[in-house]
Order: structure tokens, then sequence, then C-alpha cells
């Protein structure tokens, strides 16, 4: 016990000194702490409320008519903006498809066309090289004249023509090139030395064969007759051409 007593007879003012330097310190801060609050500019906090107007008594009818249209004046809110902007976006987008889709598609018609034109002057320098269609033909050299007959049958088919008083010398055969069948009159003019100048096939709706329109004006234009000064010039006639299907 008295151990105790005389360490705390030495250490006694110094406990006491550290105790208080250490309120001195605190009293310090705590003031400082006073002074910077103090010297702290609060901002002002400042809440706008509309102008509450008394509104004027209207008619039911207007008050539901200004309620649902907007005023010319009255600005777009923020989400409307956006929405507007979203909705804009989308039908540019849609414009650029179907603008894209609408060079395609004009891109897939030019080129039917260009297709069908094709095949048009494919056709037409098949028709008009005629002179490249091969047939057979029937001569009457060194027979008599009065035996000529007008009709010349080739199997089920026929070949018969029609021009006073005159024979063919040289009949090419066509009846049998064409895929399809029918019956074909060609109208010819034919000059006194006996050669056809003219040839013009008649329309037959039940010819559904555009080639067999082809081989008849052929075999009729390179027909030859037999010569005849006295005759008209032209003379006109028909040659009847009866093609079989293929």
């Amino acid at each position: 016990m008295g151990k105790l007593y005389k360490i705390y007879k030495r250490n006694i003012y110094g406990v006491m000194g550290t105790l208080i330097f250490h309120i001195l310190l605190f009293s310090a801060f705590l003031i400082a702490g006073i002074e910077m609050k103090g010297t702290v500019q609060e901002e002002e906090l400042l809440i706008e409320f509309p102008d509450l107007l008394p509104e004027e008594e209207l008619p039911e009818d207007e008050v539901e008519q200004q309620e649902s249209e907007p005023t010319p004046n009255e600005a777009s809110s923020p989400l409307q903006e956006t929405r507007s902007n979203r909705t804009n976006v989308a039908s540019n987008r849609l414009a650029q498809n179907d603008e894209f889709f609408d060079e395609e598609y004009l891109r897939e018609v030019e080129a039917a066309k260009q297709l069908v034109s094709d095949v048009n002057n494919q056709l037409s320098k098949e028709a008009v090289d005629m002179e490249d269609i091969e047939m057979p033909v029937q001569t009457t050299e060194g027979m008599n004249p009065d035996s000529i007959q007008n009709v010349v049958y080739t199997g089920e088919s026929n070949i018969v023509y029609y021009l006073k008083n005159r024979h063919h010398l040289r009949l090419p055969i066509p009846v049998y090139l064409a895929q399809g069948g029918g019956k074909i009159i060609v109208d010819i003019s034919v000059n006194r030395q006996g050669k056809v100048i003219q040839a013009e096939p008649r329309k037959n709706p039940a010819i559904r064969d555009e080639q067999i329109y082809i081989y008849a004006k052929v075999a009729a234009s390179r027909t030859v007759f037999n010569s005849d000064p006295n005759a008209p010039n032209p003379q006109q006639g028909t040659i009847h051409y009866t093609f079989v299907a293929q």
C-alpha cells in the first residue's frame, strides 16, 4: 500500500498536467469549430410558386374544349419532344427502307425489260434472216404445163394456190417445219415474169405458233410461176398452206 502511495505522489503532477493540456486543446478545437461555422455563408433556397389567379367561370363546353385542345403557345414537355424525335427517327429509317426496296424493285423491272428487249431483238433477227430458212422445193422442170396441178400433197398436208392461167415452176414446201399446225392463207402479188413481189399471210385466230406465219411468208416469197406477158401486172392470187403439227 505504501508503494502505491509513493507512485501516486510521484506522478500526480504529471497526470494533472497532461489532463489540463488535453482540456485546453479540446477547448481550442471547439472554439475554432464555432468560428468556422460562423463564417460559412448559407445559400438561399428559393421556391417559386406559380401565380394563382382566380379563374373566370366558363361554360362547361368551353372548359372541355380547352382541356382537350392544347393552346398554340403551349410548350412541349421534354418527354413529348423525346417521343417525337424517336418517331421521326423511325419514320426516316422506314423511308430509307422504302427507298431501298424501291431501288431494288426498279432494278428488277429494268432487268426484266432488258430481257424482253433481247428476246424481241432475237426474234426480229430470226424473222428478218429469212434466207437462212431451208425447206424442200418441188419443181416442174420438163413437165407438160397442162399436167401441172395447182394442188400439191405432202402426206397429211397440202399446198393449194390460186393464180389464174399460171402454174408454178418452183414451189417451196414449209408444211413440216413448224411445231404447231393449222392453215395459213397468203395473199400474193406476182409480176409478168412469174416472181412473187409481195406476200402477206392472213391472221388465223386458231393458230398459236407464230413461226407458222414466218414459214408461210418465206415459202410464198420464194415461189416462182411461169412468165406471161399478157397477165396483169401485178397479178393477185393466194397460196394456202396446211401445216401439220410435229
